[in-house]
């Protein structure tokens, strides 16, 4: 799958983007009321078949994606709690990559998106124009579909995401006016507004570098170069060093940790002491709150 993707990209990007077009998605959707009591369960159901179609069965780029080469990941969505047609919820999201020659899956996104408030009708359709706000819970989507994309393609080409991270960038503006929450920068320092300025903002192009080197340097190459590709993954990391000395509360720079801390510890089990104490000086100081979790790479002599 991923030598086909590999290619494709390039072709895509020879031809600006224009292929056949077909579905990128293939998400797992759930949408849990454990914290409700004594709601009616069809207007969720309605809403998870909703999500489902529109995330799964919705065309959201012109490149071709054959049924096995779609994008993976998991959406859950945990009512808090429902007035009327009124939901509070929590969205939770994850995206994964195969790497190169191998059947590992490595995780590209997992956040928790504490500010999904919107309205639902059951069995209302859910329409969406991207220049346009017409809901809280189509725009929440379809940003969460671009940010994705634009995460994917980045990890295989540098910079390869800027047009979907732009397509995000447009769902924000058009939600400046939006009564919810989580699309203005005065609302939280960790919202919509501001996974996408981080990504779009210059200053930080050394997130988005990591993301290609880790990626296709490091991690299709660790089944046929493992050495080589751990050197690689861990000049990745500096890039991350080097954010974080700048911009030590940076939120890309925090999700970046959950999504992969799990990932780091196991990359490096194997590796000279030299490589794992180099690393885990990195991550020690970018992920501070869990340098204890680090320290057990450095007790690991397989």
């Amino acid at each position: 799958m991923t030598k086909k993707i590999s290619f494709l990209i390039i072709f895509c990007s020879l031809l600006g983007w224009n292929s056949l077009r077909a579905q990128e998605f293939q998400f797992d959707v759930s949408v849990s009321t454990a914290r409700i009591e004594g709601t009616d369960q069809r207007a969720f159901e309605s809403l998870k078949e909703g999500v489902i179609n529109f995330m799964n069965n919705r065309v959201w780029t012109n490149i071709e994606f054959k049924p096995e080469e779609r994008l993976e990941g998991a959406i859950v969505i945990n009512i808090k709690k429902k007035e009327g047609n009124v939901i509070d919820a929590e969205l939770n999201i994850a995206l994964r990559r195969p790497t190169y020659k191998t059947n590992f899956n490595t995780p590209l996104f997992n956040y928790v998106d504490d500010d999904f408030m919107f309205e639902y009708i059951e069995s209302q359709p859910l329409d969406f124009a991207e220049n346009t706000y017409m809901s809280n819970l189509t725009s929440t989507l379809a940003f969460y579909a671009y940010y994705c994309l634009g995460l994917y393609f980045d990890s295989f080409g540098l910079y390869g995401g800027e047009e979907f991270f732009k397509a995000a960038e447009r769902i924000v503006d058009a939600a400046q006016s939006a009564e919810e929450s989580g699309w203005k920068a005065f609302d939280d320092k960790r919202n919509r507004y501001w996974l996408c300025e981080n990504m779009m903002n210059s200053s930080y192009k050394p997130l988005r570098q990591y993301m290609y080197e880790y990626h296709r340097l490091g991690m299709d190459v660790m089944s046929t170069k493992q050495d080589e590709a751990r050197t690689a993954i861990t000049k990745s990391l500096e890039y991350l060093k080097q954010m974080y000395n700048e911009r030590p509360n940076l939120l890309s720079i925090q999700v970046i940790n959950d999504t992969k801390r799990g990932e780091w510890k196991s990359v490096y089990s194997e590796g000279t002491q030299q490589e794992k104490t180099k690393a885990v000086n990195i991550l020690r100081e970018i992920d501070p709150s869990h340098a204890s979790e680090y320290e057990e790479i450095l007790t690991n002599r397989k």
